[in-house]
């Protein structure tokens, strides 16, 4: 069949559906020529096109009649000289750059490699064609009907995070119809929300749902690329969690969820993947922009453009420092805000995007052109503020628009409670928002994204029994994951309950979250951690798509406790601003009746019921410590306009393994303080009892008291 084309528009790139047929349009600056090349359901090329027209390095055409569902690739031809960066090879079929949604799977056995795979040679370019292996991309017709959907707009100070993979949350749900388990509509169902809402978090945020592919190796072995960190294409939401098949109805799906989450008013956070893709290094193959303009997409080394600079782990890093690299995330980021409604990212190995040469720059193009954009800088962005260069590790040096992932919290939260010698003084700042990382550069406490585990690492089940890695599923002779404060030495051994449970483990689970919600800063919970979801020991599931790394809903009563308990402490801390406020800690000026008064906002105690001295903060031998919330200080208003008190809360923890009596200071309001939770009592934490001047909390142990206790529901 042929088709008519016209000139068309080199704007927007992609494939644009229009009243006379589709316009395509892609970038390449090296290219001589480019072919749009058009396939049948079954992945048969039925024609071939080449754009005639050439604006600003942008090839483009409207071809007529073609319309939304249509198959397509490109071919880019141009110089085949590696040694200098250029890589184009025509017979290599290419995912567009911008397409919205991607059919098809990557086959590993076919001639996918640019170069003569057989020598190994990268610099012999390879005649064969591709396109039986490659995906295909999918015209997409935007329109949907969103009817009045409204984001929720929940400030981050008042967030509350959850951590979730698509499949891995409701593959094994019995309550989620069998055909939408493991899928974005399964995601978002009726029972999946009501359990969301029923936590209490006000926001998911998904591991990557750009379209990804499978890692070779990783095929081979039977297993597959679990954590989506693998992207082929940053507009294409993930075909394999669609039940609607790959050919389009990803999209809407993917729309459809987003919908039904503001409907219950609960956000949509994306993990994106903006510092690499999935085409490796020199060796790596050729799906996308390898092809389409090798020099202009990645960071190639200035001395010898053969190679890729890594500064991510996987081969390649993309290239940001290029305008139209920039411009291709900043397009990226924007559709996902405007046309699949998002409310925010975070940016896996940010520090990678700020690396202008080979540092990273807190002023660097990729910030600013962020902070310039009204849409962009109006949502949710949280940095991961790393990557494994040199000079990587950057928490607390992004700018003041971004959250971050505080490595910090999590690091010195996890020491403290293992029971290690000269924690006090940083867990102090970790539980009051890091004012020492973020106070000083015009951000909040709530610049602090707090966690204690996430994908990457130990679930906190696992994180309590185990005291090392168990990596041996992925095939790695246990080499991978992190050993870094992974390895507890605790918790192994213990007295156990009538149930068998382990006490001490259920115990530090329940410190953990306890600490997590009552941190000042924006608590991020890992999926499954409410329910004691276990990987059996491996802290690094990346590859593991099966029930090591699915949410189990068969749940005991230990499990449902553990439920519960997280569900109460999150919606105790969304119920008090005390304990989410929206500025540091600072002494407040209080007029009454014609007097001035200063009184504390924070006051830390010893034991012994006095205020720790400067000499305490860094002395090895304490790990106790109890610090008072002033709820009378707060410098919130409400819808009215009138000023907020709160409760004042009195928070005691114990790291150490014996019992400390502790010596209760008054409350502010002067009425009596009543315990509210207790996590070594495993039947009822939450049981309030009214106290005296001393309490004991026993080893391991966290109490916290009100002074306006509330009747439970």
């Amino acid at each position: 069949m042929k088709y008519t084309l016209l000139p068309g528009r080199p704007f927007p790139l992609g494939a644009t559906v229009t009243r006379k047929g589709t316009n395509f349009a892609i970038f390449s600056e090296g290219a001589t020529r480019v072919d749009l090349c058009l396939f049948d359901a079954e992945g048969k090329q039925t024609d071939c096109v080449s754009l005639r027209e050439r604006t600003a390095y942008v090839w483009h055409g409207l071809v007529r009649d073609i319309k939304a569902g249509q198959l397509y690739g490109y071919r880019v031809y141009g110089a085949w000289e590696p040694a200098r960066g250029s890589r184009f090879n025509p017979n290599k079929l290419l995912v567009d750059p911008y397409a919205e949604a991607i059919c098809g799977h990557v086959d590993w056995k076919s001639p996918i490699f640019p170069y003569d795979v057989a020598s190994g040679d990268d610099l012999k370019m390879d005649d064969q064609d591709s396109a039986a292996g490659v995906p295909k991309c999918v015209v997409v017709d935007s329109r949907f009907d969103w009817e009045g959907d409204c984001p929720p707009e929940t400030p981050l100070a008042d967030s509350v995070i959850y951590e979730v993979h698509v499949k891995g949350f409701s593959i094994r749900n019995p309550q989620i119809p069998e055909k939408l388990r493991g899928t974005y509509a399964g995601l978002a169902c009726e029972s999946s929300i009501h359990y969301f809402k029923k936590l209490g978090v006000t926001a998911v945020e998904l591991l990557p749902v750009h379209h990804f592919i499978d890692e070779g190796h990783l095929v081979e072995s039977g297993l597959v690329d679990y954590w989506g960190y693998n992207t082929l294409g940053y507009f294409a939401p993930m075909s394999r969690y669609s039940s609607c098949g790959d050919t389009g109805g990803q999209v809407n799906e993917f729309k459809k969820m987003v919908k039904a989450f503001h409907a219950a008013g609960i956000e949509v956070i994306l993990d994106v993947v903006y510092n690499h893709t999935c085409e490796g290094d020199q060796m790596g193959p050729m799906l996308s922009w390898k092809g389409v303009c090798n020099s202009t997409y990645y960071r190639l080394k200035e001395d010898n453009p053969r190679y890729y600079m890594d500064y991510t782990g996987t081969g390649n890093t993309l290239n940001v420092r290029n305008p139209q690299v920039l411009k291709m995330l900043m397009d990226s980021l924007r559709y996902w805000v405007t046309e699949m409604h998002v409310d925010g990212f975070r940016f896996d190995l940010a520090a990678t995007l700020a690396r202008e040469l080979h540092d990273v720059s807190r002023l660097s193009s990729f910030f600013d052109t962020i902070h310039q954009d009204p849409t962009i800088a109006n949502v949710k962005l949280i940095a991961e503020p790393w990557d494994v260069g040199e000079g990587g590790y950057q928490v607390g040096q992004f700018p003041v628009l971004w959250a971050e992932w505080n490595g910090k919290y999590r690091d010195t939260v996890r020491r403290f409670w293992k029971g290690d010698a000269g924690q006090l003084s940083d867990f102090a700042n970790r539980l009051t928002g890091s004012s020492d990382l973020y106070q000083y550069d015009g951000r909040k406490p709530y610049a602090s994204i707090n966690f204690v585990t996430a994908h990457d690492g130990f679930t906190l089940c696992d994180l309590v029994s185990y005291n090392s890695k168990h990596n041996e599923a992925n095939g790695e002779d246990n080499r991978d994951g992190s050993d870094s404060n992974d390895s507890w030495n605790m918790g192994v051994e213990g007295p156990t309950d009538d149930e068998g449970i382990n006490i001490l483990r259920e115990r530090q689970t329940r410190n953990f979250l306890a600490t997590l919600m009552f941190s000042q800063g924006v608590p991020m919970l890992n999926g499954g951690d409410e329910i004691a979801r276990s990987q059996r020991g491996n802290n690094n599931c990346y590859c593991q798509d099966n029930e090591l790394t699915w949410h189990d809903w068969d749940l005991d009563e230990p499990r449902k406790r553990l439920r519960d308990f997280t569900s109460k402490l999150v919606h105790l801390r969304l119920a008090h601003p005390n304990l989410h406020r929206r500025k540091f800690f600072q002494d407040r000026e209080i007029r009454r009746r014609g007097e001035s008064t200063i009184i504390q906002d924070i006051a830390w105690f010893n034991p012994d019921g006095n205020q720790v001295p400067d000499e305490v903060w860094n002395a090895g031998w304490s790990r106790s410590i109890a610090v008072l919330l002033n709820g009378q200080t707060l410098q919130v208003t409400d819808e009215d306009g009138k000023d907020v008190i709160d409760d004042s809360f009195f928070l005691v923890v114990n790291a150490s393994q014996d019992g400390v009596e502790f010596v209760l200071p008054p409350s502010p309001s002067k009425n009596p303080w009543c315990q509210v939770i207790n996590t070594e009592d495993i039947d009822d934490p939450f049981m309030e009892e009214k106290v005296g001047d001393k309490v004991i909390v026993g080893g391991r142990g966290l109490k916290l008291f009100s002074d306006a206790p509330r009747k439970r529901q």
